[in-house]
């Protein structure tokens, strides 16, 4: 019996420093991505590679609660970083929301960013890479805290996707219209990921 204990609490440790190696791995890229994602957003006008880049500030956040909350387990703990999590799901959707309607009413034409094109193309690949293996060790853990934050991290990798759809059209077709577009698919994820996020706290 003693020797099982032993064998579970050693295979906890080993998923718990798992679960933190990912979320540091997390944190680096996003402070890289917060940098270039704003840089080519400013210099091409474009309101999706913006949201992208504060997208890139909430994964910063909510892996920042992910990392407090497995160095320190407790039910109130995991309650209050969900509860962090939904609340940066929902604020995002609301600003991108926000930014997508006033490009599209006063029709402001995004330039070409082959910055932005060859970033959110990396960003989609990394992000979809690190949720599997987030969702995988959240749950062999049975942490709800860090199997939320895989969802986070697959919506951003979704989010790329979106953004770099929009980022070809606006460079190969001249549709301006798709980059405003692209960052609306944050906007339903947010608010449901959101909302599942405050309700499991």
């Amino acid at each position: 019996m003693a020797d099982a204990t032993s064998t579970a609490a050693a295979t906890e440790r080993r998923l718990v420093r798992r679960g933190l190696r990912l979320e540091y791995f997390t944190l680096g890229w996003n402070v890289v991505g917060t940098g270039v994602s704003i840089v080519a957003a400013v210099a091409a006008g474009s309101v999706a590679l913006a949201g992208f880049g504060l997208d890139s500030l909430i994964e910063i956040a909510a892996s920042t609660v992910v990392v407090w909350q497995l160095k320190q387990a407790g039910g109130s703990r995991e309650r209050r970083a969900l509860r962090l999590i939904g609340a940066a799901f929902i604020a995002l959707a609301v600003y991108v929301a926000a930014q997508a309607a006033y490009t599209l009413i006063v029709a402001a034409h995004p330039r070409q960013s082959l910055l932005g094109i060859a970033w959110t193309a990396l960003t989609c690949l990394a992000m979809l890479a690190l949720a599997t293996a987030k969702a995988r060790t959240g749950k062999a853990l049975a942490n709800p805290v860090l199997a939320s934050e895989a969802r986070v991290t697959l919506i951003d990798g979704y989010l790329a996707a979106a953004i770099l759809t929009g980022l070809v059209l606006n460079a190969t077709l001249g549709w301006w219209w798709a980059d405003p577009l692209a960052g609306l698919v944050i906007v339903y994820y947010g608010l449901r990921e959101g909302h599942h996020a405050i309700r499991e706290a």
